[in-house]
């Protein structure tokens, strides 16, 4: 009962009598209850102190801004990738079915459906590397994730297995092939 007593000294806004139904609750003493849950004969009158924070905020010296560098140009430059080259697509998907191949046949879960997982996964290569690869900065994680569900879909073995071994070839190899390509350093 001590700390009620203490709650009432310090919350202006709760009614004093003993048998309130807001008294025996166990509210905060530095902030006052929601003035609708006090019965609306016990209401005090509304003034802006009773709507505002308790605390007033600290002003704060005048900082000057985080980036006000000299050294920042005003002006962003944006990097535009290029376009995706159907040649080197070509190219580059030839080399991945064949590298696919000979590491998928070396593992027993495949089967004799080796062929037909190299091909789906062949399938979707080639199709990003012609409509969104545009070098370095643009091989995304989506094609292997649509490898491994179209695998599982189909009902065709080691879908994950198969992903797995095709986002490990495309980051060794994409990007230095682009840059090679390319001609860029």
């Amino acid at each position: 009962m001590a700390g009620s007593n203490v709650l009432l000294a310090f919350s202006p806004l709760l009614p004093s009598s003993p048998s309130s139904p807001l008294r025996s609750q166990n509210l905060h003493p530095f902030f006052p209850p929601p003035l609708l849950l006090l019965p609306p004969s016990t209401r005090p009158p509304l003034s802006k102190s009773h709507l505002s924070f308790p605390f007033r905020p600290i002003p704060s010296p005048s900082l000057p801004p985080l980036f006000s560098s000299p050294l920042r140009s005003s002006e962003t430059s944006e990097y535009v990738f290029p376009d995706p080259i159907p040649e080197f697509a070509e190219a580059e998907t030839e080399k991945f079915r064949t590298h696919l191949l000979t590491k998928l046949s070396k593992k027993d879960i495949f089967g004799n459906s080796v062929e037909e997982v190299v091909g789906v996964c062949t399938e979707i290569l080639s199709n990003f590397l012609h409509t969104e690869y545009g070098g370095p900065g643009t091989l995304l994680v989506i094609p292997f994730i649509d490898m491994a569900d179209t695998l599982n879909e189909r009902g065709l073995p080691g879908g994950p297995q198969a992903a797995r071994a095709a986002v490990v070839w495309a980051q060794k190899h994409i990007d230095k092939d682009w840059k090679e390509w390319t001609g860029d350093d």
